[in-house]
């Protein structure tokens, strides 16, 4: 057989979403792509991967079976690169992060000193939804997760690294009580950590909603209340840009901010490559030092509330 490991990692994804369109997205490729290589694939094999009904695609008994294999092959090439590798002195290997997508706003900042001190040291940072991110961490998919509330139903340890505070937002400066009970209230999706603490504090202060609005990221929200369509409550982590050109204004409010924390999170047990353990022992030892160099601007914001 002539199949290659690229052939094999495109198969994986195709089995896994059952769909070429979505495993195209998750690779960052394009679907022809994807296309070309699932045949290719196929034309090695006596018997079919995957059939097509109605422009829908159906993993077969036999394809599953050979999906299996894939993940022994690729764990098997991936072992083999490291220990090309492992007679260096230089730390090798790919860290894969799932992470829900307001945690774009830390991540960055506290792996970007590690990555350019350790340049074979790749980076594989899912962006998702919170249940993607725990069906990713369940599954032993990630090496970490990067959450603002911890999973209860998953056993794991986490690295608690930064404060995750939320606030009243509005795009009025002086926007009085009557402003807030007459505008609209702006939602994340059903499912995501901001709406679940921000559905507590609603029932926790006996809020009266006159109407809500649901949008399915912290930035359609921003841009939301940005326009004028009605306020929300957010995490003060991704607003530093709207907050210094006065796009956006915090009103304070009783019992806010809500305050949680961002976790570095991975399955307890887990037996971390070096390159996942050397970044684990990096952000324990450096995460306050990290702090105070990326993220001063939120005392400062804080201050003048």
């Amino acid at each position: 057989m002539d199949y290659t490991l690229n052939q094999l990692r495109i198969f994986k994804k195709v089995v896994e979403f059952a769909s070429i369109t979505k495993a195209s997205r998750a690779l960052d490729l394009t679907q022809p792509a994807v296309s070309i290589q699932l045949r290719n694939l196929q034309r090695q094999f006596k018997f079919p991967l995957y059939e097509t009904i109605n422009k829908k695609i159906y993993i077969t008994d036999y394809g599953y079976e050979i999906a299996q294999n894939a993940d022994i092959i690729l764990a098997e090439a991936e072992l083999l690169q490291y220990k090309m590798r492992s007679n260096s002195d230089e730390l090798f290997g790919n860290v894969k992060f799932s992470i829900v997508s307001t945690a774009k706003y830390v991540l960055p900042y506290f792996i970007k000193d590690f990555s350019h001190q350790h340049k074979a040291v790749d980076f594989t940072i899912d962006v998702t939804n919170k249940s993607g991110v725990l069906e990713s961490l369940e599954k032993n998919e990630t090496d970490f997760a990067l959450v603002s509330l911890l999973p209860q139903h998953i056993n794991t340890d986490h690295l608690a690294l930064l404060k995750n505070e939320l606030y009243y937002v509005s795009n009025q400066r002086d926007i009085n009580e009557l402003d807030i009970n007459s505008q609209p209230l702006i939602y994340r999706e059903s499912g995501s950590a901001t709406r679940q603490l921000m559905e507590d504090y609603i029932r926790r202060e006996a809020l009266a909603v006159k109407k809500q609005i649901t949008l399915v990221s912290n930035e359609a929200v921003k841009q939301a209340v940005i326009a004028g369509l009605g306020n929300s409550i957010l995490p003060l982590i991704g607003l530093k840009n709207e907050l210094q050109s006065q796009e956006l204004f915090i009103k304070p409010m009783p019992l806010l901010p809500i305050v949680t924390n961002w976790n570095l999170v991975w399955l307890k047990g887990k037996r971390l490559q070096p390159a996942a353990a050397a970044l684990l022992d990096y952000l324990k030892e450096n995460k306050h030092q990290l702090i105070s160099q990326n993220f001063g601007w939120i005392d400062e914001v804080k201050a003048s509330i």
